[in-house]
């Protein structure tokens, strides 16, 4: 079967007017899709201050969706206020990994958060979790890494300063294990396609700003751009084709 997989990332909900708005017409649009996507991944920096508060607004916003929906930390995320808040679990400090598992495609959604840092990490626990996690999925099974530090460059000076610190042990990871098929993240506000030990690296636009490329003009963050949506489609044959939209 073919799978369609809807991808957004860096909402910062933060109480304000303006960045409601953004997300409000980025769901309307997931909402008015003809086809409903197989999963929804949001790849991290969901609240911009991790309070109980901002996941409250967040879950208001994204409650009308008739889709699964898989969340990763980020670096502005609060672990504990999004597990109780997002995942209804209890509120511990722990690394937040979660797996969606649903008919033809498994995403691990893995913690590459470093609390009080804004640069990642997989943590060695995270790691064996999905190594464990895997072994445990039935043969053959399309398994997409999901985490909000892209473990590649983009070539921005501030984005690459706070990346993923050992990404080449999602490298070994991937070699590894065969039916990791792609990794979706978020993290750098811009839509970008990389590769990583022969698998790409899909990452999702910002839905709060987008990040202004150096060979842009200027290099900051911006809202003179429209939000951001990705939309990965998961064929019989594992192969993935990524689409960007602009959110009118």
């Amino acid at each position: 079967m073919t799978v369609l997989i809807a991808h957004i990332s860096d909402l910062h909900i933060d109480g304000t007017v303006e960045t409601a708005a953004r997300a409000t017409r980025t769901v309307d649009y997931l909402r008015a899709l003809s086809q409903t996507p197989d999963a929804l991944v949001v790849s991290g920096d969901i609240a911009d201050h991790g309070t109980p508060e901002e996941y409250e607004e967040v879950t208001r916003l994204l409650s009308a969706l008739p889709f699964p929906l898989v969340f990763s930390p980020g670096n502005h995320d609060d672990r504990a206020a999004l597990r109780k808040g997002l995942l209804g679990r209890e509120a511990t400090t722990g690394p937040v990994n979660t797996a969606h598992r649903a008919e033809g495609f498994t995403v691990l959604s893995c913690d590459s958060t470093i609390p009080g840092r804004d640069d990642g990490h997989l943590a060695e626990p995270t790691l064996e979790w999905v190594r464990t996690t895997l072994a445990d999925l039935p043969e053959h099974t399309p398994v997409l890494l999901a985490m909000h530090h892209p473990p590649v460059r983009v070539h921005h000076p501030m984005a690459d300063s706070m990346a993923l610190d050992n990404p080449h042990e999602v490298s070994a990871l991937i070699r590894q294990h065969p039916a990791i098929t792609g990794v979706l993240c978020g993290h750098a506000h811009t839509g970008a396609v990389g590769q990583l030990a022969g698998r790409p690296v899909l990452l999702a636009p910002g839905v709060t700003s987008t990040l202004s490329m150096p060979w842009e003009s200027g290099i900051g963050l911006t809202r003179t751009q429209p939000p951001g949506v990705a939309f990965h489609v998961l064929a019989e044959d594992t192969s993935l084709t990524t689409h960007f939209r602009a959110v009118p």
